[in-house]
């Protein structure tokens, strides 16, 4: 809304409050957007999806456990020196958690991508050549796939670029990315739902 309202002040304050930990002073109004498209596309899988998958799998003691590992990571992954073993260790966890998750969000957002009328080939080469490019083993995968099916470069100045030969993002980005992220979220959700294979008989021991 503070993008659309050319208002990029509160823009960059509410980024900050809101959504990431970078220093968003300096940020142009393309950087705030594509900021706030990063983060949905990797908060859909964290936040969403992945506990969504840890209850499926073991239920609420996982979901349980997976979100206060990323919890743990969210306040302690930080390279500082008080919290550097806290914050490896959270960290590692988290990763590990989240490697299902992140692809999974990557292979629904591809889904989605042409129900939408957006361009399926481009984030299917964006997902291709950016899953690997940021330093977490994960948000490279939902964030690469955003960012083709827009169109748009996503750029984190000094770490990564995903999709480098896409245009600027700006404000109207963001709704396409909601719609995206919606229709993603529908579709992992009734993945989840499909019923477990039967488990195999025992076989009879031979006398």
């Amino acid at each position: 809304a503070a993008l659309h309202a050319n208002d990029l002040p509160e823009a960059r304050r509410l980024l900050a409050w809101h959504l990431v930990s970078r220093d968003t002073g300096g940020l142009s109004a393309a950087e705030v957007a594509g900021a706030a498209a990063e983060s949905l596309a990797e908060n859909l899988s964290d936040s969403v999806v992945a506990p969504l998958l840890a209850y499926r799998v073991g239920g609420l003691p996982l979901a349980a456990l997976y979100r206060y590992a990323n919890t743990a990571d969210a306040l302690w992954g930080y390279r500082t020196p008080d919290l550097e073993w806290p914050g490896k260790v959270a960290a590692r966890a988290d990763d590990l958690l989240n490697l299902a998750p992140a692809r999974l969000s990557a292979a629904c957002a591809l889904l989605a991508t042409p129900l939408l009328g957006l361009d399926g080939r481009a984030a299917w080469r964006a997902w291709r050549s950016g899953r690997r490019a940021t330093t977490s083993p994960n948000a490279g995968h939902p964030m690469s796939v955003f960012a083709g099916a827009l169109g748009v470069r996503l750029d984190k100045r000094g770490v990564y670029v995903l999709n480098p030969e896409g245009r600027a993002p700006g404000a109207s980005d963001l709704r396409a990315a909601r719609r995206l992220a919606h229709l993603t979220l529908i579709l992992a959700t009734l993945c989840l739902m499909l019923p477990r294979p039967p488990a195999c008989p025992a076989r009879r021991a031979r006398p």
